[in-house]
């Protein structure tokens, strides 16, 4: 009954207020503002204290009343829930207003050329000078790199102790003269990921996130964070540089790209989806394709309660469970069956891409896109290995590293 009151309230609340005309910066304040856009956050953050699972429910009344959601990328999905569980008191009041209102962009700094599955062997350094740390090294794969305003930083303070000991987490600006930043073409032609060079870039001491050398904490949590965040129901895509003075149902109905339209439909979308292009082919009475659309909707419903579950682990407190890793690897297989029956259904026209494609290349570049996911918040094997060893209690992989410093290793 609670649920129902609430999901009530916010739907008069939405009625009440969505208006197309108005700006998106003057929309997504008013939202961060009446605590809808972010229900499951603190009451005192912008948020009304809810549930993941009712604020699953509160961003589908907002899409069913064709009102545009708040602001969604790595600065909601990571950097706010971070912020609220291990952030001080002083950073949430500097952090979260400009996150929660989309007005601040963010990116991640973490993957580095040698340092991708193996996050801890990282070598971008921060040296303590003064009341500022100077960084210098590379990150590579980095969304939305070339418009973001700040970044979360993985860096390494102390080499002289084992490798993941001597990592501290930091917030660093962007638009700074020792950050540039250089596009990556991928094979659907954009540009989504970056590499990043650190020249003698500043961070801020009191930038830091915790404590020195105990950033591998902060950084799991964040990674449990982006996991989770595969929630096949929630927001796909992670928004671009929006131009918040265009009318915000102007980028509710798509006749302004936001940055997603190349990337998955959320859940129930992707499904009604698949649903019309099984009818376009004429194939809804072909068994095996019923058979196939039915397995597909089951993981939908899987994918989605074990992300909610890792949600409420999350909003409780709890340390990151088996339930992330599992979550990832069923939302990985989801979308890549999804895409194999897609692909399927439109025949030889699944391979043309551009406008003049099926529903303008959309399904081609999803199944450009879905190869990515098995790498992307920690490969498939990092998972498996993961559950293999927390939950079958299976022998971990032998380490040699573990105990040795990280300037012992030899490094091509």
């Amino acid at each position: 009954m609670q649920s129902t009151s609430h999901i009530d309230e916010a739907r008069r609340w939405i009625a009440h207020n969505w208006d197309p005309e108005m700006p998106l910066g003057q929309w997504w304040r008013l939202l961060a503002d009446s605590g809808w856009g972010f229900p499951h956050y603190p009451t005192e953050w912008f948020g009304r204290g809810l549930s993941p699972e009712i604020s699953a429910q509160v961003e589908q009344a907002l899409h069913e009343a064709g009102a545009y959601g708040p602001p969604h990328g790595i600065a909601t999905m990571m950097v706010a829930p971070m912020l609220l569980e291990l952030g001080t008191e002083e950073q949430r009041r500097r952090w979260l207003p400009g996150i929660v209102d989309g007005t601040d962009i963010w990116c991640q700094l973490f993957s580095e050329p040698g340092a991708g599955s193996d996050l801890a062997g990282l070598r971008t350094r921060a040296v303590r000078d003064g009341d500022q740390w100077i960084v210098n090294g590379q990150k590579v794969w980095t969304s939305g790199g070339h418009y973001a305003k700040r970044a979360i930083l993985v860096a390494r303070t102390d080499a002289d102790v084992p490798k993941h000991r001597g990592l501290s987490f930091f917030v660093i600006e962007m638009d700074q003269p020792g950050v540039e930043v250089r596009p990556l073409v991928q094979m659907t032609g954009d540009a989504e990921f970056n590499e990043v060079f650190l020249t003698d870039a500043v961070v801020q001491a009191d930038s830091l996130i915790g404590e020195v050398n105990h950033g591998w904490g902060v950084t799991l949590r964040l990674l449990s964070y982006e996991r989770s965040s595969l929630d096949p129901e929630a927001e796909s895509g992670i928004q671009g540089d929006l131009d918040l003075t265009v009318p915000a149902g102007l980028y509710a109905s798509g006749q302004v790209d936001d940055g997603t339209g190349g990337w998955m439909p959320r859940g129930s979308e992707a499904w009604a989806l698949l649903v019309e292009l099984i009818g376009d082919a004429r194939r809804n009475d072909d068994a095996v394709i019923r058979q196939e659309a039915a397995r597909i909707y089951s993981w939908f419903q899987i994918a989605r309660y074990t992300a909610l579950r890792s949600a409420a682990a999350a909003a409780a407190g709890r340390l990151p469970g088996p339930e992330v890793s599992l979550g990832k690897l069923a939302s990985v297989r989801l979308l890549r069956a999804w895409r194999e029956l897609a692909l399927t259904v439109l025949g030889p026209a699944g391979q043309l891409a551009g406008p003049d494609a099926p529903r303008g290349g959309l399904v081609t570049n999803i199944a450009l896109s879905v190869p990515g996911l098995s790498i992307a918040g920690g490969t498939d094997e990092i998972q498996r290995n993961i559950v293999g060893e927390r939950v079958l209690g299976l022998p971990g992989e032998p380490r040699v590293d573990k105990d040795l410093p990280f300037s012992d290793f030899a490094r091509s």
